[in-house]
């Protein structure tokens, strides 16, 4: 069983507390370890449009806010996560692929909602053997009811 890092943890910081819930049941469910990176959690307006301004974001803080940014309840509703195999940080598809597989088990149980990145459609999709997928595959978020 794995467990997640101290300075991963300090990551979800301001994070909506089911996510965390769902974040703390998935890493005990997960076949890969993973952990979350900087900027994993809560974004303020000047950090988005920092990482939209480099390509790494869709939103740009303002006019097109993120689920990174606090909502009205002050919590962010998304946590981005990497798998760690061998003893480094992966992207690869297939584990990050794995560690969505332990975030939607563990929101069932929990009985929460969430959206994996992995699973957006694009206007130009990656493939992977010849499947699509989507373009933001260490990304969850909450889906509030």
């Amino acid at each position: 069983m794995f467990q997640l890092s101290n300075k991963s943890e300090q990551r979800r910081e301001g994070i909506d507390p089911r996510l965390i819930e769902i974040d703390d049941l998935a890493i005990t469910l997960t076949l890969v370890d993973y952990g979350h990176p900087a900027d994993a959690g809560v974004r303020l307006a000047e950090r988005q449009y920092q990482l939209f301004l480099g390509k790494k974001s869709k939103c740009d803080g303002y006019k097109l806010l993120s689920n990174h940014q606090p909502a009205e309840d002050g919590y962010g509703k998304a946590l981005d996560f990497y798998a760690f195999v061998n003893g480094k940080a992966s992207w690869q598809l297939d584990h990050l692929t794995m560690v969505a597989c332990a975030y939607f088990q563990a929101a069932a149980i929990l009985g929460y909602r969430i959206k994996w990145g992995g699973l957006w459609k694009s206007s130009k999709p990656k493939f992977k053997n010849g499947i699509p997928y989507g373009w933001d595959c260490p990304h969850i978020e909450l889906i509030e009811d």
